[in-house]
């Protein structure tokens, strides 16, 4: 069914029940221009379509005749009949500043929860930077922990080679301080034999032969002087 017959129908329902309700006198019940202005706003009438809906029903016969004596009932009628339309304009602007505010609101939450997604991707950047710092402690640590024994070996090497190194030097100095002593003794022993045959002939001779002599033994004694600081030192 078109438009334009639905609205002819409720033109002439309109008709009919503006005359029944001027019929049953000042005590009719306005429940049915209610029912009416229902039926409007189902075909989406606005105040002003209602409005020459009910013109055109005061210009019919039946009701011109009357209309008169019931100006304020018509009028009565009319408001009964168009409060359900002004219902449903008030109802729609609640539901615009309704839906207004919902609006506000959800924005508000949508700003929040992109602040909080924020504050959860630098969390999370935090995060793997950590994580990456603690892995490569953890792989610093694990790596010294390898080279640990090795450097150990190591160090025992070195121990080993400085030991034997300063063993070999004492040898060495061994050897050095019992050659020279050996020598040196050597040599006191040719001249006490020279001093033997000097003193029986030769009284000068014999005194120039023992300060030789103590010579020899003075450069015995610094070479074990010498060789006791090499030992310390060692």
């Amino acid at each position: 069914m078109n438009m334009k017959v639905q609205l002819n129908q409720l033109s002439k329902s309109y008709l009919a029940t503006l005359q029944t309700h001027l019929k049953q006198g000042p005590r009719a019940n306005l429940e049915p221009a209610v029912q009416l202005g229902h039926r409007a706003v189902a075909l989406g009438l606005e105040t002003l379509g209602l409005a020459r809906t009910h013109e055109l029903a005061l210009t019919a016969p039946e009701i011109a005749a009357s209309k008169n004596g019931h100006i304020k009932r018509v009028e009565k009628f009319f408001y009964a009949a168009n409060g359900e339309i002004e219902n449903t304009h008030r109802a729609a602007r609640q539901s615009t500043v309704h839906l207004g505010r919902l609006k506000e609101t959800l924005e508000q939450r949508t700003d929040e929860l992109a602040a909080t997604n924020r504050q959860l991707k630098r969390g999370v950047v935090r995060r793997k930077v950590l994580q990456e710092a603690l892995e490569k402690k953890d792989n610093h640590y694990k790596s010294c922990l390898e080279e640990s024994p090795e450097l150990q070996n190591r160090l025992r090497q070195l121990t080993h080679r400085v030991l034997v190194t300063q063993e070999n030097e004492l040898k060495h100095t061994s050897h050095e301080l019992q050659d020279e002593i050996a020598q040196t003794l050597l040599g006191i022993n040719v001249r006490l034999l020279s001093l033997k045959q000097v003193a029986r002939s030769n009284t000068k001779g014999f005194k120039n032969e023992i300060i030789s002599t103590q010579l020899l033994v003075a450069k015995s004694a610094q070479s074990v002087r010498r060789v006791a600081r090499k030992i310390r030192n060692a």
